[in-house]
C-alpha cells in the first residue's frame, strides 16, 4: 500500500487516469470502469469518485459542445430522467442490501447484456421513450450502487444500426447531464474534500490531455472497431463488478 498522496502514488494515478482518458475521449464512455477499481485500492472510494465526477465533467465539455448537435434526443433526454430519479434507488440499495448478492446481480446483468450484442441482435427502430427511460433507470441504479453505470445505455445504442458517430454523441450527452444528480448527492454528502482539489491539480492536466488523444484517434477509426472496443470495455466492466476477482482489481 501507497503513503497517502506519495510521488509513487500521484505517478500510478496519473498513469491510469491517462489511459482511462484516451479510452474516455475514442469511445465516450468507459474510462471509470478503468480508473474506478485501481484508484479505490489506494484511496477512499469517496475520494477517487468525487475526484473522477469532477474532472469527467469539467475536462469532457469540449466533447460536449461537438455531441449536442448529434446525439438523438428524442432517446437520451428520457435516459436521463431515469438515470437521474434511479441513481437514488442505487443508493438506497447500496446501504440497505447485501453488496456481495448486489455485485453478483451487476455482473449477471452486464454479463448479458455483452453477450446480446454479441450475439449481432440488432434493434432497427430508435428506442421508444419507455424504453430508454427504462435503460437510463437501470443505468442509474447501477451507477448509484457500484459507479458501474455505462453498460445498459451502451447496449441499447449500440444495438441499433446507428452510425458510431451518433452512439458515441449520444453517450456523451447521456453522461453529461445524467452527472448532474450525481454532483448533488455527493455535494449533499461531503465527497468534495480538499483530498479531492488537490488530486485535481494533477489529474485535470493529465485527463484533459488524455481525452485530446482519444478524441482526435476516434477520427479515424472504423465502426467495426469502434464496436470491437466497446465489446471489450463492457467485458472489462462486467471483470471488474465479479466479487470472484475482487484479489485482482482491488
Amino acid at each position: 500500500m501507497f503513503d497517502a498522496f506519495s510521488p509513487h502514488l500521484l505517478l500510478l494515478l496519473a498513469v491510469v487516469l491517462f489511459i482511462a482518458g484516451c479510452v474516455r475521449g475514442f469511445s465516450g464512455f468507459g474510462a471509470g470502469m478503468i480508473f474506478i477499481p485501481v484508484a479505490t485500492a489506494f484511496i477512499l472510494p469517496s475520494t477517487a469518485a468525487a475526484t473522477f465526477l469532477f474532472i469527467d465533467s469539467i475536462v469532457t465539455l469540449p466533447l460536449l459542445v461537438r455531441a449536442v448537435r448529434r446525439c438523438e434526443w428524442p432517446t437520451v433526454i428520457p435516459a436521463v430522467l431515469g438515470s437521474v430519479i434511479f441513481v437514488h434507488l442505487g443508493a438506497w440499495l447500496l446501504g440497505n442490501t447485501d453488496i456481495l448478492v448486489l455485485r453478483w446481480a451487476i455482473f449477471a446483468i452486464v454479463a448479458c447484456l455483452l453477450l446480446l450484442l454479441i450475439s449481432g441482435w440488432r434493434y432497427h427502430k430508435p428506442p421508444a421513450a419507455p424504453v430508454s427511460f427504462a435503460t437510463g433507470g437501470v443505468s442509474g441504479v447501477l451507477g448509484g450502487i457500484s459507479q458501474v453505470s455505462a453498460p445498459p445505455v451502451v447496449a441499447m445504442w449500440l444495438s441499433s444500426s446507428k452510425d458510431p458517430e451518433v452512439v458515441r454523441a449520444n453517450l456523451i450527452v447521456f453522461f453529461a447531464l445524467a452527472s448532474v444528480g450525481t454532483f448533488v448527492a455527493y455535494t449533499l454528502n461531503g465527497f468534495f474534500t480538499r483530498e479531492v482539489f488537490t488530486l485535481l491539480v494533477i489529474a485535470v492536466p493529465v485527463y484533459g490531455l488524455a481525452i485530446y488523444a482519444g478524441a482526435r484517434s476516434f477520427r479515424n477509426a472504423n465502426p467495426q472497431v469502434y464496436r470491437k472496443i466497446a465489446y471489450a470495455l463492457i467485458a472489462l466492466a462486467a471483470l471488474t463488478s465479479m466479487p470472484a476477482l475482487d484479489t485482482l482489481f482491488r
